[in-house]
């Protein structure tokens, strides 16, 4: 994981633990002093609120425990692995994209990152600077030749 993404799971860790999970233990003290809870809407809402949140933040606790902040002084961008950018051309359209290779828990589509678990991800992996990459996606067959690489 880079450290950017790790960081920025502390941060959504501590949001929730620190803003979210009171809002809700509120929420909940306030639909329990309006009387009968069999029929409280408003407790059964904040109560289901509260077990999706602590699954959240469990879930996110998981990862972090498990997570390693990779080096990238370590790397070396002459073949792409993980957290390298790699800007390439689909052979079928023309067309020039580029992507970092991140870990399934950062993949962001609209912040260019894709996963390393995803096909492209999967078929770019180990691959260097001008190779060509076929590549089985949903809408079909890609060709994509990769055209630099870097960190």
């Amino acid at each position: 994981m880079s450290q950017e993404g790790y960081d920025k799971l502390v941060a959504e860790l501590r949001h929730m633990e620190s803003v979210e999970l009171p809002q809700v233990r509120e929420a909940i003290a306030e639909a329990r002093d309006k009387g009968d809870l069999s029929e409280n809407f408003e407790y059964h809402a904040a109560k289901r609120e509260q077990s999706r949140l602590l699954g959240r933040i469990r879930f996110k606790q998981r990862i972090l425990e498990h997570a390693r902040v990779i080096d990238l002084s370590k790397l070396g961008a002459d073949s792409v692995g993980l957290l390298c950018k790699v800007e390439m051309t689909n052979l079928g359209n023309n067309s020039r994209m580029t992507y970092t290779i991140a870990n399934p828990h950062e993949a962001n589509l609209r912040e260019g990152k894709i996963s390393i678990k995803s096909p492209i991800g999967q078929a770019l992996l180990n691959k260097k600077k001008g190779d060509i990459v076929e590549v089985r996606v949903p809408a079909g067959m890609l060709r994509l030749r990769i055209e630099n690489i870097e960190l």
